[in-house]
């Protein structure tokens, strides 16, 4: 039972490796879809930053109260904006909006591609002489490269201002001494892996909720299947990513 559940994640794993082989083969190729490709950023920057801009919020003005404790028993509650900056910027947010993305980002993707496929559309256009994986897959996957990173920075500047509304709770400090004390400790080498590692998040949720979709089976069935595995997927290589991310960075003495 047990080599038999390894055997398909190594089968799959593979199917994968060739499906982003064939992405970095064909998106690069003219023609492209340009037009398509907007329209994506669109849908998923659209469809993501309401949820993202909540949850930034909430989670810069909650971390900033549960933190204050912590540093007023040690005497440093002064540092509580430069802390609570630095861990969102260089971390929280970053892996948090990715997370969302999977769950938005991914399971829409595979659920519109596998709805697709098992409707028999993607073959449509493969008989029209359109091709299908261009058009379908590798604006996907770019738009959500290049969004992944725009959310996050807007996530940044949401968390950052309710972590400034969570400071005002516990001690009366103003906008301005608040972002001078902010950006006093934030250096590139926090700034700079963030939204990296985002390209990376962005390409892993979009080429998985594709490869999920486009090998969609058995009807309606595999399409919440296909859906439910690409969030699943997403957010255990979100995880990956981050873990070797952090361990660069270690290497490099980014800090």
């Amino acid at each position: 039972m047990k080599s038999t559940a390894l055997h398909k994640l190594l089968v799959e794993t593979g199917e994968l490796y060739r499906f982003a082989v064939k992405f970095f083969r064909e998106g690069f190729r003219p023609r492209y879809e340009f037009a398509e490709l907007l329209r994506q950023c669109f849908y998923i920057g659209n469809k993501t930053l309401p949820l993202v801009g909540v949850t930034g919020f909430i989670m810069g003005l909650v971390i900033t109260i549960q933190s204050h404790p912590s540093l007023e028993a040690f005497g440093a509650q002064s540092w509580l904006p430069a802390v609570v900056s630095v861990s969102l910027v260089r971390e929280i947010v970053p892996v948090i909006t990715a997370l969302i993305c999977a769950g938005k980002i991914g399971s829409g993707i595979g659920a519109e591609l596998g709805s697709m496929k098992v409707t028999e559309q993607i073959d449509a256009m493969e008989v029209s002489g359109t091709n299908p994986f261009k058009y379908l897959v590798v604006t996907r996957v770019f738009a959500a490269m290049l969004m992944l990173p725009l959310l996050i920075i807007v996530c940044d500047t949401i968390s950052l201002y309710g972590s400034f509304l969570g400071t005002n709770m516990k001690q009366i400090i103003t906008f301005h001494l608040f972002v001078s004390q902010v950006f006093d400790k934030l250096t590139f080498g926090d700034i700079v892996p963030s939204i990296i590692k985002s390209f990376f998040f962005g390409f892993a949720i979009g080429i998985i909720g594709c490869f999920k979709g486009f090998n969609t089976t058995n009807g309606t069935e595999g399409v919440g299947r296909a859906a439910n595995s690409a969030v699943v997927a997403c957010t255990f290589v979100v995880f990956i990513i981050d873990l070797m991310a952090a361990q660069i960075a270690d290497i490099l003495h980014i800090t």
